[in-house]
């Protein structure tokens, strides 16, 4: 349980990322794949189910002795709210109204951050469209971990609470590897979720708050759904920085697992992802993948080879331009 991780270091490459020189390819080969890109017309309607589902939840939850709540938020609160934060990162791509009506998406989005409880929607989509565009990028690239934490969490015991406390990591992160001025869209992100979580306070009491605060905090923590964080980018084989994962999970995560495809097709939702693998299943079929994001998180405590470190980074060059 004490043994250290060999890499003291991440992986530097001098490379291109390989998902812009893989989409040229495959539309070349497949025009028909833009005809997948767009909108999804049941996303909204997903959502505001899933925001409906978690309000009857804090209503219910509120007489419950508290060995029933703390039950049923690691059971069904954390599975939500985890499957929430994904809705938000399907909307960050537009793919709730589409480009034309971009403003409407960032609304809609900390609409979907209700149930959650943290204000982070607007943040998220700064961040995120910077890791699309500059993946391993040096500085710019928030998914990357920082130097500490590949140094500390170094054995398998620490990489245990490594993994319980992404969600502190990931809040954190930005503020370390690259702050930015705080936008109006965010401060309106924050009064909102605030005035809702007082309200739900003032409504239902404690109970429905711990509920919808705790569920997000485990749900995004050590609990199968998170096995995504590791999976997507962790570097379990040399030569590979992107992993998609295969999966029932998939039906709770907008097909998050279909990483590869998602880089590879940004503008393409979730729903249509596994069209796009269809389609191109010579580009697909023979990456490495998974099947069970569990595995994934058992592996990378176990694998002495792997940390925080197992990444694919690089130096970005030319012009940088950010959200």
């Amino acid at each position: 349980m004490g043994n250290r991780v060999a890499r003291e270091d991440y992986e530097w490459v001098y490379t291109d990322q390989p998902h812009a020189d893989r989409r040229k390819e495959i539309l070349a080969k497949y025009p028909e794949i833009k005809s997948l890109m767009g909108p999804d017309p049941r996303l909204k309607w997903v959502v505001c189910m899933m925001v409906s589902i978690q309000l009857l939840a804090f209503y219910l939850v509120k007489d419950l002795e508290w060995k029933w709540v703390l039950f049923w938020t690691y059971i069904f609160g954390s599975c939500i709210n985890h499957s929430m934060t994904l809705a938000i990162h399907e909307i960050s791509h537009n793919t709730a109204f589409g480009n034309n009506r971009a403003k409407l998406n960032r609304w809609f989005a900390m609409f979907a951050n209700l149930p959650i409880g943290l204000p982070y929607s607007a943040s998220f989509k700064r961040y995120h469209l910077d890791h699309h565009r500059y993946l391993g990028g040096d500085g710019v690239d928030v998914d990357i971990p920082t130097d500490f934490e590949g140094w500390f969490f170094c054995t398998r015991i620490r990489k245990f609470f490594w993994i319980i406390l992404q969600p502190l990591f990931y809040a954190i992160r930005p503020l370390c590897i690259n702050p930015k001025p705080i936008t109006h869209l965010e401060l309106a992100n924050v009064a909102i979720q605030l005035t809702f979580n007082v309200a739900l306070y003032w409504l239902w009491g404690a109970k429905s708050v711990v509920y919808m605060l705790a569920g997000s905090l485990l749900g995004m923590g050590l609990h199968p759904i998170s096995g995504h964080f590791i999976a997507e980018h962790y570097m379990f084989l040399k030569g590979h920085e992107t992993y998609s994962y295969y999966g029932s999970l998939n039906l709770l995560t907008f097909n998050v697992g279909y990483h590869n495809e998602h880089h590879d097709f940004p503008s393409v939702p979730g729903r249509r992802l596994p069209m796009v693998k269809k389609i191109a299943s010579e580009y697909y079929d023979d990456l490495p993948h998974y099947t069970s994001w569990v595995k994934v998180l058992y592996d990378f405590i176990m694998d002495d080879r792997l940390s925080p470190y197992s990444r694919v980074k690089r130096t970005l060059k030319g012009e940088i331009k950010q959200e």
